[in-house]
């Protein structure tokens, strides 16, 4: 069984970075013998792997998702909905430690190439969600994760105007305890990435 697991999740991880880093173009049909043939493994985890994915939104009757722009409204909607709550949250449940690693997030995007950006956006998001001590929104935003990575690498990529900048202020509004200002700022902060996004799409 545990043979099974870690097949299953070596299957997982491959698939998955080669859609995240564009190996597998978007509409890519996956074929469970083929993969099953490179990978060197059976084609039971690679259908386990397959239906996680699936799961997560990078997978859709086993084509590598192709969204269209319906599709990106509604991802965008979800985000807005809960991480502006989080957001809200931050302001009241942030530690001061949570503060610090939070501006030390805009320090590395700010100086950082591509990758340290993308990682710092995303560890920024993190920390907000995180800080909003919703386990059940923190897991939903969790199994958003892969499709979240598609379009943040769209929005860092392509060197969305302010993004830094509106970091930035969100983190201020953390700072000083203004739940309201927080909350706003992340709305129009995801707003303006999913018009960005459209965009480039």
């Amino acid at each position: 069984m545990e043979k099974k697991q870690s097949a299953s999740s070596i299957a997982y991880v491959y698939i998955r970075d080669q859609i995240l880093n564009g190996s597998f173009p978007r509409g890519t049909k996956l074929t469970e013998v083929m993969l099953a043939k490179e990978l060197g493994i059976s084609r039971t985890p690679i259908r386990e792997a397959i239906r996680k994915l699936e799961e997560e939104g990078l997978i859709q009757k086993k084509r590598v998702i192709n969204p269209t722009e319906k599709d990106l409204i509604n991802t965008f909607e979800v985000r807005i909905l809960l991480e502006s709550y989080a957001a809200r949250s931050a302001a009241s449940f942030m530690t001061p430690a949570e503060m610090d690693e939070l501006y030390n997030c805009i320090k590395v995007a700010r100086e950082g190439i591509n990758d340290e950006i993308m990682a710092a956006n995303k560890r920024f998001h993190d920390l907000i969600v995180q800080s909003s001590r919703n386990q059940i929104l923190i897991d939903t935003i969790e199994r958003m994760q892969s499709i979240i990575f598609l379009f943040r690498k769209t929005v860092v990529y392509h060197n969305r105007p302010n993004l830094i900048e509106e970091h930035e202020e969100m983190y201020y509004a953390i700072k000083k305890r203004d739940p309201d200002k927080a909350e706003i700022l992340m709305k129009d902060h995801l707003k303006a990435d999913l018009q960005f996004s459209l965009h480039a799409w």
